[in-house]
């Protein structure tokens, strides 16, 4: 990766050659038995990345057109209950808001969920529920399967956004009980953006909405998908399939539990530094929420600016994320998705390390050697 930026992101992510390549190949048919066999082979592998067998569709849109293809596809006209700890539940909520009629169960940003005031919604009639199991706008992980089964005990639909769990850490769809789960191609698949892979259950499609959008149509895009060959409704962009399929290949090849556990070696390596550098992480754990594994965050320290240790490591090559909304100036996230292994995450802890340095700031102990510690074990 020379002369190019480093990106320690929660999406997008580094893409391996072999999936930067797929995309050059010249444009094929979509409605040819070559791109049905691409579309079939994204879908064999996706399944256990899932952790499901229930109908699997491939949608052109990032994550959030497969948030909207969900809602708007199941929940018009319903009322849902949003769970919100951060910034994407909260979009959830407010994706439903346009649908039906959304009940936004709301904690602080980074706090565990309030899992009593869903039991009060759905006791009132929610009929759809909402989570997003790793919300990395706070970056914590959330109990999605005692969401499951507080959704399956009131007979509501469950909804999961998985967009940046998918393919980096432990995903059960049908053990949870998600009828619908969605994941995007730019996190942990490490593809491009602009795909967003949707799992469907028996349930969801027994209670499909009369009405749905036009584009993002679930019931069509099963149709078509269920054709001999597999097909999309509309054209797709089929450069962003092929590679998504070459990086299937990858994850088989890596083989999935190998894949995870990487992706928590290397989330281990990065809350170690932080734990020696003395900074206070942004999730608040308890014994249903854990630390995202695919993302971490750290609150700046008082006096500390963003632009002192992001500023300054993007000068240097390498690029992670800060807060948003109201985390802005506040918080710095970095991300180990989808191909991040030891040399980015130790290049990534030095530079924050110099950056602290150079901004005249003494950090507590050595966090590089507290990544090299978990990443040597």
């Amino acid at each position: 990766m020379y002369n190019e930026t480093l990106l320690m992101m929660p999406g997008p992510v580094p893409m391996p050659e072999s999936v930067r390549n797929a995309m050059t190949k010249q444009a094929i048919n979509h409605r040819s038995k070559e791109f049905g066999d691409c579309y079939a082979d994204i879908v064999r592998v996706l399944k256990p990345v899932f952790g499901t067998k229930n109908d699997m569709l491939v949608l052109s849109g990032s994550g959030t057109a497969g948030q909207e293809a969900a809602l708007g596809s199941f929940a018009r006209g319903k009322k849902v209950a949003s769970l919100v700890n951060g910034k994407f539940g909260e979009r959830l909520g407010q994706i439903a808001a346009i649908y039906g009629e959304s009940v936004m169960i709301e904690s602080e940003w980074g706090h565990p969920l309030n899992l009593e005031g869903l039991k009060e919604a759905l006791e009132n009639g929610a009929e759809v529920v909402t989570l997003v199991h790793n919300e990395t706008s706070a970056a914590i992980l959330n109990p999605a399967e005692e969401v499951g089964k507080l959704a399956r005990k009131y007979d509501a639909l469950f909804i999961l956004d998985a967009i940046t769990s998918i393919g980096g850490d432990v995903v059960e769809t049908d053990k949870w009980g998600a009828d619908v789960a969605i994941v995007g191609s730019q996190k942990c698949l490490a593809a491009p953006a602009g795909l967003a892979a949707v799992s469907v259950s028996q349930r969801a499609w027994d209670r499909l909405s009369e009405t749905r959008p036009f584009y993002l149509d679930l019931k069509k895009a099963k149709k078509s998908a269920d054709g001999n060959p597999m097909e999309t409704p509309s054209t797709p962009a089929v450069p962003l399939f092929l590679a998504l399929r070459e990086a299937c290949r990858l994850i088989e090849e890596e083989g999935l539990d190998n894949r995870i556990a990487r992706h928590h070696k290397m989330s281990a390596a990065v809350r170690a530094a932080g734990a020696a550098w003395g900074l206070a992480p942004v999730p608040q754990v308890d014994a249903l929420h854990k630390a995202s594994n695919t993302v971490t965050g750290f609150f700046y320290p008082a006096g500390i600016e963003d632009s002192q240790i992001r500023g300054v490591c993007k000068k240097m090559g390498i690029e992670f994320a800060g807060g948003q909304d109201r985390f802005k100036g506040k918080i710095f996230r970095i991300g180990n998705m989808g191909i991040i292994d030891t040399p980015e995450i130790l290049a990534t802890v030095a530079a924050v390390q110099m950056a602290f340095k150079k901004a005249g700031y003494t950090l507590e102990g050595d966090g590089l050697a507290a990544a090299v510690e978990v990443l040597s074990s």
